[in-house]
This record gives structure tokens, sequence and C-alpha cells, in this order.
């Protein structure tokens, strides 16, 4: 059978304010086109369908047209709660879909999804545990005493032992598949995903997926990335850059033809529905972004911008530049001046007044006070003197 590993849609999510809803429009296209091309008999959505427990009523049409489609092209849909879903929502769904080759697990349970394949003939049994939170294992940091470490075994141990209960219908004849949206010990974050744990006591162990899966498709990291331990487990990240902190990834999903005792042989597609995320450093000013834009650097891109400046970047500076770009999210500037005074050795040399400069100019991007306000706070700062003064005299 042919099988496809996704997870984090994240369906709904803004980038500051800014709608990213079209490009996950594009991004359920290509996903049918890659189900049709491919001809993929299984998607495996391991968690995070949306990106809030109450999304928008347009990402909730898109999930389920978007999985209507899939069925149509003859594709079956497993797909597990994260992290950012609400589990009783998506559980409250399964009696509607489950005879439509949809299978959706909000809840941890202890029985795996078993999953006919018509075109091979093959039977797909899966380990499918969604995003398991402290509340759902019930036994979880109510542990005596503060050691990390031992809280972080017994939450590694508690998934363990709910993965080798949902992999004991695995067997010799059937393809034998793992799933999950936890965060594994080795895996590389980057700022878009939640934290689901609280002073490391929410990671797991590599050992505790050790089921006998012939492959373990995971959720939560929007990285794609392979993760050591036994088997084959991997995340297949986001589909699209969702912060920064993504920059420069490369999204994708990952394809694989397996059959029954076999070797999975994977595939990684590359996707492009996504706009990139770049980040600009123009340390030569204003004139080198304008000259960029002109060139029509990053076309189309979402841009974080910092830009070197030795005088305060004024409104009708930054909204020329909006007006240039619309991708532009985030104009820093930066001042060279204000960064050398900002070293603690420059500030034991610098005056009151100066200091308090400074630190106005920082607050306000760059502005400079003005002769009355540098005075009054001078008278300020003497009056706070003078009390403290007496105060120590009084005593």
């Amino acid at each position: 059978m042919r099988v496809l590993h996704t997870a984090d849609w994240h369906l709904g999510k803004t980038l500051e304010g800014r709608s990213r809803f079209e490009e996950q429009v594009k991004f359920m296209d290509e996903l049918v086109d890659i189900v049709r091309r491919e001809k993929v008999d299984l998607i495996l959505m391991a968690g995070d369908v949306y990106d809030t427990v109450n999304p928008p009523a347009a990402a909730e049409q898109l999930f389920y047209e978007g999985a209507a489609r899939l069925r149509a092209e003859g594709c079956l849909l497993a797909a597990i709660a994260g992290n950012h879903d609400h589990p009783e929502r998506v559980a409250s769904v399964r009696p509607l879909v489950k005879d439509t080759g949809i299978s959706l697990v909000g809840l941890p349970t202890e029985k795996a999804l078993t999953l006919d394949i018509a075109r091979t003939g093959e039977r797909a049994v899966i380990a499918a545990l969604p995003y398991p939170s402290e509340s759902r294992l019930n036994e979880l940091l109510t542990l005596d005493g503060t050691d990390e470490g031992l809280l972080r075994r017994a939450y590694s141990e508690r998934v363990g032992l709910l993965m080798r209960k949902l992999a004991a219908d695995f067997s010799p004849h059937t393809v034998n598949l793992a799933m999950s949206h936890i965060y594994v010990l080795g895996g590389l974050e980057s700022d878009s995903e939640r934290p689901i744990q609280v002073g490391g006591a929410y990671t797991v162990d590599p050992s505790a997926l050790s089921c006998g899966a012939q492959y373990t498709a995971l959720g939560h990291l929007h990285r794609p990335q392979s993760v050591k331990g036994d088997g084959i487990i991997r995340y297949s990240g986001s589909p699209i850059c969702y912060s920064f902190s993504e920059a420069g990834q490369a999204k994708s999903v990952m394809l694989m033809d397996i059959e029954p005792g076999g070797e999975p042989k994977l595939e990684e597609i590359y996707l492009s529905s996504g706009r990139r995320l770049v980040e600009w450093n123009a340390k030569e000013g204003l004139g080198q972004v304008h000259g960029w834009l002109e060139e029509g650097r990053d076309a189309g891109a979402f841009i974080d911008l910092r830009v070197t400046l030795s005088e305060a970047l004024s409104m009708s500076d930054i909204q020329a530049l909006r007006r240039s770009c619309d991708g532009l999210v985030h104009i820093r500037p930066v001042y060279p001046q204000l960064e050398q005074a900002d070293e603690p050795e420059e500030r034991t040399r610098l005056p009151m007044h100066e200091l308090f400069k400074t630190f106005y100019r920082r607050q306000t991007g760059g502005a400079e006070p003005d002769d009355a306000l540098v005075s009054l706070f001078m008278e300020l700062a003497s009056a706070e003197d003078g009390e403290t003064a007496e105060g120590g005299d009084a005593e």
C-alpha cells in the first residue's frame, strides 16, 4: 500500500494578523493532487488539524471539504488530535464520518485503528495516540517530589504502555504503523510550536515508541526530521512556514510504499503552496532596503526586516516601506550607537542625563528628548536622591 504522512496543518492560523487561509487552501489542493498522482491509499495526519480549540468556520469547512475530496480519490484518512485541537470536538464527529473512510481519534484509547485497503487487499493496523495530556494520563505530575527526571520517566513509561497496548493487534500479516502527537527527546523545535511540557516533564524518550511499528508518524515539531530510536520514527513537519524561526525550511510530506513485514520505501515530496518566510538584515540603511524592493528580491515572501540606521525611523518612512511591499511583517530599526551605549562598561561612564537620553531613544525608536523633558527628569531624580538621603539620616 501507499501511505502518506503529514501533520500540523494549523488551519486558521495567521502570521501577525495576516491571513494564511489562501495558502492553506492551496496546500489542500496540492495534497489532493499528490494523492491523485501518486495513487495514495492512506493518509496519516498526525495532529494539529487546526490552530485553536475553537477554529473559525472557514477552517473547519476547508478540512471537511478536503477530506471529502481525498475520499473521492479513493484515499482513506486517519487523523488524530494534537495539542492545538479540541479532543472532545474531534471525537464528537467520529460517528458521523467513520463509515466514509475518515477515521478521527480525539481521545487516547487502548484500541488500534484497523483499516482495509481495497486496492491491494492489505490491512493497516495503526497504533494511534492523540496528544496525551497530563490530565488524560491522569496519574502524572501528581507524584511526590520535584524530580524532573522522575516526572519525565513516568510520562514516557505511561506513553510507552499505551503504545504497546495499541500495538497488541500488530501481526506479520498486517502493515503495522504508529502515530502520535508528542515531543520526542532529540527533536528540533521552532517558535511556532506551542510548548507541551512543564519543566521538561512532557517530553517522551524514543524508547517509549518501541512497539514493533514499521513506521512511526509524529506530529508537533514543524521541521521535517527523523528521530533516533527503534525503527523509522519521523516528524513530517508543517506544510507551511508558520513563524520566522522556520525561515528557509523546505516543507514536505513523506510518501512510503509499505507491505506487511517489509521495510518502507520512503520518498520525501516537497511542497510549494506556502509563502516563504525570509529575514533581511540591511546593514547599509534604508537605501539598501529600497534597492532590494526595486529589484524584486524575495518577491511574494513574508519578510522580517532589520535595518541599521543612524537617525530615527519616521512614521512616513515606515508607511513608504509598507506601501512598497505588503509582505513586510516586521520592521526592526537597529541603532549601533544605542547598542554600544547599552554595554555595561559604557553605561558606567555616562552621566545621568546621557543615560536618560539613551533610554528615551531606545524606548521611542530613536527620537531625541527635548531639553525640558531632560530637565524634568533630572529634577525628579535629584528629589528622589534627597528623600533617600533624609531617610538614611533619620535611621
